[in-house]
């Protein structure tokens, strides 16, 4: 139990005995929380600018805590006076991979499953369209540096009750397909960038997301192609003439790499600690069920699963199924499983959409022979793999998910039930049975239980993209020389002035980490108005856009349930949804702040990964610092979410430059390169649509053509040399 939790549970003992004063409680926790989290103590002392008052924390908190505990009958033991800081910074090599406990239940092999994971995650057949992989939105340090046609309009804004109140309307740029330039940015421009009350020169809700895929309906998947058979569907936002073009995410692309450290993943939380199996919300899906097969010939059975420390796996397992990331709208997992499986090289009877040719893993990619991963199973000069999509989930995986004598059917309501194979259906050594023999509504265990596999692998990859060997680890492990003067100075304003540490603490740079979260998933502090409320720790408001654009993590999950754990607290949900109870209680009248809120991304690499913000709206680094520097944009109409910290700095032009200099000092020259473990396969990714934002060529079926794609050339272990950041 951390100090800063028995410090709660202590603070919740006074509150029960002295109502009277618990906003004066509230207040001091607040206070004392945040000093625990942002400052080195000298000698057992408190140095900790007080929110409150301006003045220093000093002895004095320590004695009212004491008049406190006396007068409520305890006793203060030394614990209640921190020795250190929560979160100081660290090399991330003293940092161990977050692992669920009972990942070796699922997975037989790591190293296979690492191969499986990385062959997932680059492959363009995963795509509706063929083309449209995992790493088309994560290819550049983890993120996306495509500058076409990579504009959303706000379509996530709110009413005031949280009602959807979507803007279609485009205002920077001149709509859909549109090539960002720097000139655009940052969204919100003032007259003086340090003064945030400022002529406003421009202003725009629209987000730099990524582009996907066309709107489309799914019929089935193909036989020989790696394009799924789809209709084209009327695109009100994203066409351009009535000709539909890439939809773009409503949200800016955040890095996989050091993903693995995050608690929860994407902006707004939703991809679960807890994977299970099916898709983003663990628990918080009461139907979510995979099958388990205890011997081939027993009769399967659906079952509940979790994995804890696997939002890797439960972010794994959005996109693909995502109308407007990946897929055609309607289509499920097992399809993809279908749609990758092994199939006899013969023409099979089309009385379904899913016989299929063999896919091979990478078909349409090449794979270096010196990948660190996929090497030996390289084809050389020929792309794809030596080796099928069904071997290497065998490789992988314990058979209990994958073999059966068993094939699953699925009605057009979803029901599910179990047949034994026909004697006409050929299958494999291990009974499974080829896709293309299958009727529409049929699956095998390993088509059904795809999901797991996809989740999992892909999340045992994504654990080796580490980037633990840039300036500041060497710095951190005792080498003085690996920073300059001006990076120094940096770090000085990071953990002090500039108070960046107060929310990107520790060796992850981010106080969403895994090892920030796990004991103190909420917390209690003083908001941007001066009164406490309670909010998901590691989640803030920091003034980007007004609340009501985008609710962030203060949204709702599928199943109409708040994604902030605070909110679920409040509702005396959180047990019931998340496994275990709260380390703060929530009562109903209590204030939360979560709306507007958004979580803290780590900073490593973050020279290469603009454009910046959940809205991508600010270009470079020095545009990230004056929106800081200024407190915010719209800080007085967040006011009641504000985090605290988001005030004036009164930085010097001199030290807004050392800041910029030390964020440099986060780079691993390794993700820079492409060497080791961030070296990849080729790949082929859309960028907009031969045309602009007036004019597209119509394919003749209602989409624009894509023209020709940008090619990333496959690296191996050496790397390759350095590529063009944002916008390209």
């Amino acid at each position: 139990m951390s100090r800063k939790l028995s410090l709660g549970i202590f603070i919740e003992k006074c509150r029960k005995r002295f109502s009277h004063s618990l906003r004066v409680l509230h207040l001091l926790r607040a206070n004392l929380l945040k000093t625990l989290k942002t400052n080195r103590l000298k000698n057992s002392t408190f140095h900790q600018r007080n929110h409150l008052t301006g003045k220093v924390l000093g002895n004095v908190a320590v004695t009212v805590i004491v008049a406190i505990a006396v007068l409520a009958g305890h006793t203060v033991s030394a614990q209640l006076v921190p020795q250190e800081p929560s979160q100081p910074l660290t090399s991330l090599k003293t940092v161990p991979i977050p692992e669920p406990a009972n990942l070796g239940e699922f997975v037989s092999d790591r190293a296979a499953a690492i191969r499986l994971g990385k062959a997932l995650f680059w492959d363009m057949q995963i795509g509706s369209d063929g083309i449209q992989a995992c790493a088309s939105c994560h290819f550049h340090a983890g993120t996306d540096t495509r500058a076409k046609n990579q504009l959303s309009p706000g379509l996530l804004r709110v009413n005031a009750d949280g009602s959807p109140n979507p803007d279609q309307t485009f205002s920077v740029g001149s709509g859909p397909n549109y090539t960002l330039k720097p000139e655009d940015f940052p969204f919100h421009k003032l007259a003086d960038p340090n003064n945030r009350s400022s002529a406003v020169l421009a202003d725009s809700n629209d987000v730099a997301g990524s582009q996907g895929v066309p709107l489309t309906k799914f019929n089935s998947t193909t036989p020989g192609n790696a394009q799924d058979n789809v209709t084209v569907q009327p695109d009100a936002v994203f066409h351009v003439n009535g000709t539909n073009v890439r939809q773009v995410t409503e949200r800016n692309t955040p890095s996989t790499i050091n993903a693995v450290f995050n608690f929860r993943n994407f902006w707004d939380g939703r991809a679960q600690d807890e994977f299970n199996g099916v898709n983003p919300f663990g628990s918080r899906d009461p139907n979510a069920r995979v099958i388990k097969a205890s011997r081939p010939a027993a009769l399967p059975q659906e079952v509940k699963i979790s994995l804890k420390n696997a939002s890797l796996a439960s972010q794994a397992v959005g996109p693909p199924l995502s109308s407007v990331e990946e897929s055609a709208t309607g289509r499920i997992f097992p399809d993809i499983g279908n749609k990758l499986g092994r199939v006899k090289r013969r023409l099979l009877p089309r009385e379904t959409g899913k016989k299929l040719r063999a896919l091979r893993p990478l078909g349409k990619q090449l794979v270096a022979a010196d990948d660190s991963v996929l090497g030996g199973l390289s084809r050389g000069r020929q792309p794809g793999l030596k080796t099928t999509y069904t071997a290497m989930i065998k490789a992988a995986f314990q058979p209990e998910w994958w073999r059966s004598a068993y094939l699953i059917n699925v009605d057009a309501n979803g029901n599910r039930s179990f047949v034994r194979r026909k004697a006409s259906q050929t299958a494999d050594a291990d009974g499974i049975v080829d896709p293309g023999q299958l009727p529409s509504q049929q699956y095998t265990l390993m088509d059904y239980n795809f999901s797991l596999f996809m989740g999992l692998a892909i999340q045992m990859y994504e654990s080796t993209l580490v980037s633990n060997n840039a300036p500041i680890d060497r710095y951190l492990e005792g080498n003085t020389g690996a920073l300059t003067a001006a990076q120094v100075r940096g770090k000085e304003l990071f953990e002090g002035r500039a108070k960046c540490i107060n929310c990107h603490g520790g060796a992850e740079f981010t106080n969403a980490s895994v090892r920030n979260v796990r004991n103190e998933r909420l917390e209690l502090m003083e908001m941007g108005n001066g009164q406490p409320a309670v909010y998901d720790n590691g989640f803030y408001n920091i003034g980007v856009r007004p609340t009501q654009e985008d609710l962030g993590v203060g949204g709702k999950d599928p199943f109409g349930n708040p994604l902030s754990e605070t909110r679920l607290a409040q509702q005396g949900k959180f047990n019931a949804l998340l496994g275990e109870s709260p380390n703060i209680a929530v009562g109903a009248g209590d204030r939360v702040a979560v709306d507007g809120a958004f979580k803290t991304p780590g900073l490593r690499n973050i020279e290469l990964t603009a454009p910046y913000f959940h809205n991508g709206g600010q270009l470079t680094l020095r545009q990230v610092i004056d929106f800081y520097n200024r407190g915010g944009d719209f800080h007085e109409q967040n006011i009641n979410n504000l985090d605290p910290d988001i005030e004036n700095l009164n930085l010097s032009e001199q030290d807004k430059d050392d800041l910029v200099e030390f964020l440099k000092a986060l780079t691993d020259d390794r993700v820079r390169l492409d060497k080791a473990p961030f070296d990849h396969p080729q790949l082929f990714i859309p960028n907009g649509h031969p045309g602009d934002a007036a004019s597209v060529t119509n394919d003749g079926t209602g989409q624009a053509t894509d023209g020709t794609l940008l090619e990333l050339p496959a690296v191996g272990r050496n790397g390759g040399r350095s590529r063009a950041n944002f916008p390209s």
